[in-house]
């Protein structure tokens, strides 16, 4: 998925603005919130988060659907990389896995693409 966030700023910019989070806040991880295009799903208000490195992918679930005003029939799904990452898992170490070790997304934010389907028909 191409975010727009990456489009509408330059590297450079998001670069120094990655920078600046991670120094400013250094427990917590820049991430950038979007939604797929073909979602049924309203869109956030804010697609940039600063996030605690110790809440779990599971806990942002219920801050972004709640943002979102998702009914609880429906689901959210979110997507890194293509992959559904794990609730169970501490943003710090998606964070540190994603970011740095194996995408190495070179602008210190770490991109989360949202998703829904219907849970019951």
């Amino acid at each position: 998925m191409k975010f727009a966030y990456k489009e509408e700023n330059t590297f450079e910019a998001r670069l120094q603005e990655g920078e600046k989070i991670c120094k400013k806040y250094p427990k917590c991880v820049p991430v950038i919130v979007e939604k797929f295009p073909r979602a049924n799903v309203s869109n956030l208000d804010k697609n940039k988060y600063i996030v605690p490195g110790d809440i779990t992918v599971g806990q942002f679930y219920f801050l972004i659907r709640r943002r979102i005003q998702l009914k609880p029939e429906k689901a959210l799904f979110f997507f890194v990389s293509n992959t559904i990452p794990p609730t169970s898992a501490n943003m710090g170490a998606l964070y540190e896995v994603c970011c740095l070790r194996v995408h190495r997304d070179l602008d210190k934010f770490l991109y989360i693409a949202y998703s829904d389907e219907s849970v019951y028909g």
